[in-house]
């Protein structure tokens, strides 16, 4: 289609699109217009196109869903769509307003990837002591890191912690030994510790910066030998992953995780059901 050429050169020559990015663009956009081309009964002008409507948006989408085609392509496709559109609008004055009824696929969120439990406590054991204790306490207690660090030092020490996660819902987290041995040992030598001081402190006295602690376990990863995904969060990930696999329920896990949908928590089970096909795959004779 003439439009189509024009379009792609205007993106190559105004736009600087990488070559990459053109041959998605015309692949992407190409296909449609052999769809549409079947869809119709005939190859599609312009006309044609300002008159399709959402119906014939959403049938190309899901011709392209029963295609094998995921969400994240699908979208990647439609955005490529709409930029044609938009072009064939503001190069020859005409715009299908049926195109904005169309939703974008919503691409499915990763399945979290938690660390083997030998993998987990390896990567509590770093030298510091107050990064030592954060670590424990984001396997431990499967903490968000931005809940560990808003945390005084009057919450240490107790049995249990009282968190203030998302949307300011409070929920009781109990604290292991080994967590609360861990808390101590920082305790004993942290430089302010009055109990409405920070828990965790920074270089200045102030709240430890998350992105300080992130550095902090991607170095100790590497002197390790822990895989990439060993950060705060896959510490969180692992106790959620590591309580189901030894039977917790998944309720008790939404109330510890502090999820506010049992469906988030969900995603967990399908982490196990993963991890147990791949160990089937590999050991049962009939695999």
């Amino acid at each position: 289609m003439r439009e189509l050429e024009e379009w792609l050169s205007w993106m190559r020559a105004e736009r600087r699109a990488a070559p990459g990015t053109i041959a998605s663009y015309t692949e992407s956009v190409a296909g449609f217009l052999r769809f549409m081309a079947g869809h119709l009964g005939a190859e599609p002008d312009r006309a044609a196109l300002a008159a399709l409507t959402a119906a014939d948006f959403r049938a190309w989408l899901a011709h392209a869903a029963a295609s094998g085609r995921g969400n994240a392509t699908r979208a990647r496709q439609l955005a490529a769509v709409r930029g044609f559109f938009r072009h064939l609008a503001r190069r020859h004055g005409f715009a299908n307003e049926q195109l904005r009824l169309v939703a974008t696929p919503r691409a499915k969120k990763p399945l979290p990837r938690a660390l083997t439990p030998p993998d987990a406590a390896a990567a509590t054991e770093v030298d510091a002591l107050r990064d030592a204790a954060l670590f424990m306490l984001l396997y431990g207690c499967g903490l968000r890191i931005s809940e560990a660090l808003s945390l005084d030092v009057r919450a240490a020490g107790a049995e249990a912690l009282r968190v203030t996660g998302k949307g300011g819902k409070e929920r009781l987290v109990p604290v292991l030994p080994a967590v609360r041995a861990s808390l101590a040992a920082w305790l004993a030598v942290h430089p302010t510790p009055a109990p409405d001081a920070p828990l965790f402190l920074g270089a200045r006295g102030g709240r430890l910066n998350p992105g300080v602690a992130q550095r902090v376990l991607r170095e100790h990863r590497r002197l390790a030998g822990l895989p990439e995904h060993a950060t705060p969060h896959a510490l969180r990930h692992s106790f959620a992953t590591h309580l189901l696999a030894g039977g917790a329920d998944l309720r008790s896990i939404q109330e510890l995780l502090g999820h506010a949908s049992l469906s988030t928590t969900q995603r967990y089970t399908a982490l196990d059901e993963a991890a147990l096909l791949a160990v089937w795959e590999k050991t049962h004779p009939r695999s």
